[in-house]
């Protein structure tokens, strides 16, 4: 019972992973900031697309979070 138990605990854990966080970006290569809304006022100047990716790809990029939504 106690292996069972501690074997369906040791699942749990090892399959449970929070969801990535989505940001939006404007697809032009001077792009600087990433926006957590695809309505946020600091992508209103972007020229070219909207690109969806994660927090994380972003911040790869060298992107930091926009001043609006601070």
């Amino acid at each position: 019972m106690k292996y069972t138990t501690l074997l369906l605990i040791i699942i749990f854990f090892t399959s449970f992973r929070p969801p990535e966080t989505k940001v939006y970006i404007c697809g032009s290569t001077g792009s600087k900031r990433y926006h957590f809304k695809e309505t946020c006022r600091g992508l209103s100047s972007c020229r070219s697309e909207t690109v969806k990716t994660s927090l994380k790809q972003a911040q790869g990029l060298g992107l930091t979070l926009c001043g609006w939504e601070d």
